[in-house]
């Protein structure tokens, strides 16, 4: 099972992104969230969602990243 990386900064809780990998505020996320294989993922911006959606597993096993 994967688990997004989560870090935490002041008492905020922070993902990041699978795409681009920026960090991401979980409880506002810019980019929404989406939940596969049982783990909600946190997006930037809804670019990075809608690219994961596509194609999850490139983006999970670093084949494939988004350089911001």
């Amino acid at each position: 099972m994967r688990i997004p990386f989560f870090s935490r900064r002041g008492e905020d809780l922070m993902a990041t992104d699978p795409v681009c990998h920026m960090q991401v505020d979980t409880k506002r996320p810019n980019g929404g969230t989406w939940e596969y294989e049982g783990v909600t993922y946190y997006f930037c911006g809804p670019g990075c969602n809608r690219a994961f959606q596509r194609e999850p597993e490139a983006y999970l096993s670093g084949e494939k990243k988004i350089d911001m």
